[in-house]
């Protein structure tokens, strides 16, 4: 019998028996507080409340009440007591206390099985914490060394390579694109901005005048972009799709806590983490993709969905929406996503049919031309403004002939200068500017085995048999120059006809298509004749541009008329003798006027795919093919 029981029962030894009943649950009452708190502890509680003469007083009430007092840990007031319904409570206070108790103890026991489990752990951790606010200065010799070194390499680096220091750095710098720079900005500075395709040759400013573009509409009314608007830019070509969909730089991935490795906290809690890619970080602003049809064409779907969305939507097993523990900005970006509203603006040297049609019909399409003589001499000399150097007159004219865009005339350009600074007789002007000469340009175009651009040239002569078609190929215009023979066939009605076997069918169905055309419209037999076609050079011709140069070229042939060699054609020519149109019209007429050609003769139908102010050459559309006799057997004047 517990201490305070039996004490209670010496001194109590009259009580009535409707008593009993109520006696025995008081009894059980005081037998589960003493073992809840220990008897010694019972005790001193309630010595402290002053309630040791209650307990043992034989008024069942004073009891009850001084039991309450130890539960409740505090004194109370006395009123008229209701022994039944305060019995009630106070089982009830005693039962709820061990109950939490019970909780309390399993609680403590999963503890102390993880500390236990996790002590080498813990026991390190604390052993580094110590060690770290023991030792605040980590610095020894070899980290004072190896400080040193980074300090000595960030105070010495090499200066801005030249082709970084002659990169336009406005728009007016950038020489021959005027109206592709306009059709941007203009596409730009709107309330409601376009994705954009570049096309173009390299090294004639595509990068650089999305750049700069972006940075003249930014800021204004007119646009929606702020002037943080960010440019972020990126080469197509490294972008590959990862079909684990464990890194995706351009989209985003998701760092799953086992095999990705999310943040420590977030990991020990397996918890995923997402990492936003380029076109988050382009949100409000430009995402700039060099030679976009190069990149992986999986990765050109997953592109083309964000620009549908607007936004990045991620996704991981490792994710419980339920979970508390879950930091509120992941949580958003796996149930919201995250926003990539961007303008999108792709580069590329390839032509428009190798690019994603969906792609083409999101985004409006302009062309970067190539860059004239003209253009390749100006650029040329606000480069040597830039180098600080004089060079003689002829240097712009020389490497015109070599150089087909900005980039490579400025790599000619600097190679001649380091030539001239290492000679051991660098001339000076008066200015104190070093002097390149044209000897200095020789011997770089000799070192880097370059070959003129334009190989077929113009002439003022008339020659039979010879003619000069057009052909482009990577935005650069050339002439394809076409001759042919005629012999009268030995046996009649066997003739033969020998062709580039390399031109490509399609070049071969011209031939057939100038055979029939000769025949209707000369009464002109070929099978009298022994005929030799020949693309001097060689070479697959693309298309069926060359007709009406070829069925020219067999008529001249055959009738013994010379042709003019200052004039060039290109068209389709249809077995009625119609000119059809054909592509990359103004590259061809660029070709030919770089190589000394007068006058052109191009399809009707192509007249307005051109500008009119292409000067130094004339430009004549014909519907028939009859309409270029004038031009072609014309005399030379």
């Amino acid at each position: 019998m517990p201490y305070l029981v039996k004490q209670w029962r010496l001194k109590s030894k009259s009580f009535t028996d409707d008593d009993q009943q109520i006696l025995w649950r008081i009894d059980n009452l005081y037998e589960n507080v003493e073992k809840f708190y220990g008897t010694q502890e019972f005790i001193i509680i309630a010595s402290k409340l002053e309630v040791l003469d209650m307990i043992s007083s034989s008024n069942l009430g004073d009891r009850l009440m001084a039991i309450k007092k130890v539960l409740l840990g505090k004194s109370s007031k006395l009123e008229s007591i209701d022994i039944p319904i305060l019995l009630e409570e106070l089982e009830e206070l005693i039962a709820e206390k061990y109950a939490k108790r019970a909780v309390e103890e399993e609680l403590n026991k999963l503890i102390n099985e993880k500390i236990t489990a996790s002590y080498a752990e813990y026991v390190e951790e604390i052993r580094l914490q110590v060690l770290k606010e023991k030792n605040t200065n980590c610095e020894n010799a070899l980290t004072f060394r190896k400080f040193s070194q980074l300090e000595k390499m960030e105070n010495s680096s090499l200066s801005k390579s030249a082709l970084e220091l002659l990169r336009p750095n406005s728009l007016k710098e950038i020489v021959g694109q005027e109206n592709a720079i306009k059709s941007l900005i203009s596409k730009l500075n709107t309330p409601f901005p376009q994705h954009i395709l570049l096309y173009g040759p390299p090294g004639v400013g595509k990068t650089t005048c999305a750049r700069l573009a972006l940075e003249i509409v930014k800021g204004r009314n007119s646009n929606p972009f702020s002037q943080a608007a960010p440019f972020i830019e990126v080469d197509g070509t490294t972008l590959r799709h990862d079909v684990k969909e464990a890194t995706n730089p351009l989209i985003g991935s998701v760092h799953d806590p086992i095999y990705q490795g999310a943040k420590k906290e977030l990991a020990n809690d397996g918890i995923p983490e997402p990492k936003l890619g380029l076109v988050s970080e382009a949100h409000g602003g430009i995402l700039f993709i060099d030679e976009i049809g190069d990149m992986d064409y999986i990765l050109q779907n997953k592109l083309l969905k964000v620009l549908e969305d607007k936004r990045v939507y991620f996704e991981s097993s490792y994710y419980d929406p339920d979970d508390e523990r879950v930091p509120k900005y992941i949580k958003q970006m796996f149930d919201r996503g995250v926003p990539a509203d961007f303008i999108l603006i792709g580069a590329t040297t390839r032509g428009k049919e190798d690019i994603n049609p969906a792609f083409r019909s999101r985004c409006m399409e302009i062309y970067f031309e190539p860059l004239s003589t003209d253009n390749i001499k100006k650029i040329v000399s606000l480069s040597a403004d830039k180098l600080n150097i004089d060079i003689a007159d002829d240097i712009a004219d020389i490497i015109s002939l070599y150089a087909v865009d900005g980039r490579s005339a400025n790599k000619l350009l600097v190679d001649a200068y380091s030539l001239a600074i290492n000679e051991g007789n660098t001339k000076i002007n008066n200015a104190g500017k070093i002097k390149v000469f044209s000897s200095h340009i020789r011997e770089a175009i000799r070192s880097s085995r370059l070959t003129p651009i334009v190989i077929n040239k113009a002439s003022p002569n008339s020659e039979v048999g010879k003619i000069f078609g057009l052909g482009a190929a990577a935005y650069q215009g050339s002439l394809i120059e076409i001759e042919s023979i005629a012999f009268v066939s030995e046996s009649n009605e066997e003739g033969r006809i020998r062709f580039n076997d390399t031109a490509g069918s399609m070049a071969k169905d011209s031939v057939f298509n100038a055979a029939s055309v000769l025949r209707k419209e000369k009464n002109i037999n070929i099978n009298h004749y022994d005929l030799h076609i020949n693309i001097v050079g060689g070479g697959k011709v693309d298309g069926p541009s060359a007709g009406a140069a070829i069925y020219l070229a067999l008529l001249s042939a055959i009738k013994n008329k010379p042709i003019r060699q200052d004039v060039a054609i290109t068209g389709e020519l249809s077995i009625q003798g119609g000119i059809k149109p054909v592509g990359a019209i103004y590259e061809k007429i660029n070709g030919a006027k770089q190589a000394g050609i007068k006058k052109v003769l191009i399809p009707d139908s192509n007249k307005y795919d051109i500008s009119n102010k292409m000067s130094g050459v004339e430009i004549i559309p014909i519907k028939y093919v009859y309409e270029a006799y004038p031009y072609v057997f014309g005399k030379i004047g």
